[in-house]
């Protein structure tokens, strides 16, 4: 069996329906070296409150290889009972911990051709990526339920009593609600390449959804107050963007990266010397 991995989860994007897997959340983290790794399928929602991570825990599990995923950094959870925290870094010292890890310890890309490139090859999958400008915040509506399909798959999966071992969440579980827009940025690289990006971090559709309540479900108020912390406030800072391929598009499409979570860092400090 391959040695116990240590993974600081630094993505978690929104929960999907799947036939073969219900609910599952993507997590992707860095290992302490600074190499990425996805964990998947995780059926998050469903793990005792003890176990639910959060972005920047510490995690210490047994991973095995996918089958049915080539994309070089995916593994399976052994026992998603081991996916609990045992750490977290937090935002001391101006970030100081999480900035060595994401922005000096794992490689930070500034081309898109570069991403492009290794995701054709089966290099990489995952990614931190600096833009270079952020020229645009895209919102356009999306299919406001989830397919019928996936949703009767998954009701009769569990009621065959298949999908885990521990069978407590079945008593109070409800499939999440979907978003009913997509969020996307659009932005250039360094070369001024540039190139329009769906965001599918678990925290836009969060935000979504707790602004929709407190704008008593008047969704334009909601979807404003979203632009302005994806525009108007996180572009104050040194913002990085995580960055993945799907397995659907990972080898065909011309560029199959996707935005799975950003990173509104605080700049640097300088200090001064006089």
């Amino acid at each position: 069996m391959m040695p116990r991995e240590r993974v600081l989860i630094t993505v978690k994007t929104y929960p999907t329906l799947s036939k073969k897997y219900g609910e599952t959340v993507c997590t992707a983290g860095i290992r302490e070296d600074g190499s990425w790794v996805r964990i998947y399928p995780v059926p998050f929602r469903r793990l005792d409150e003890e176990q639910q991570y959060r972005k920047f825990d510490w995690i210490e599990c047994d991973l095995m290889n996918s089958r049915s995923d080539p994309r070089p950094e995916t593994r399976i959870p052994v026992d998603v009972r081991q996916l609990v925290p045992v750490g977290h870094i937090g935002t001391d010292h101006n970030w100081q911990e999480r900035r060595r890890l994401l922005l000096h310890t794992t490689t930070v890309f500034t081309r898109l051709e570069t991403l492009i490139a290794a995701a054709k090859t089966n290099m990489l999958s995952l990614a931190v990526f600096k833009p270079t400008r952020i020229t645009d915040f895209i919102i356009e509506p999306d299919e406001r339920n989830w397919d019928p399909a996936k949703v009767e798959a998954m009701r009769q999966r569990a009621q065959q009593g298949d999908l885990f071992d521990e069978e407590s969440w079945r008593k109070t579980f409800q499939i999440i609600p979907k978003i009913p827009y997509s969020f996307s940025y659009r932005f250039e690289d360094e070369v001024g390449q540039s190139s329009e990006m769906q965001i599918l971090d678990w925290e836009i559709g969060a935000l979504y959804s707790n602004c929709l309540r407190k704008a008593l479900y008047d969704e334009s108020i909601a979807l404003q107050k979203v632009r302005e912390k994806y525009m108007d406030a996180f572009l104050q800072t040194d913002i990085h963007l995580f960055l993945g391929t799907t397995l659907q598009f990972h080898f065909v499409a011309p560029n199959p990266w996707v935005i799975i979570g950003v990173l509104p860092i605080p700049y640097e400090q300088q200090i001064s010397l006089f």
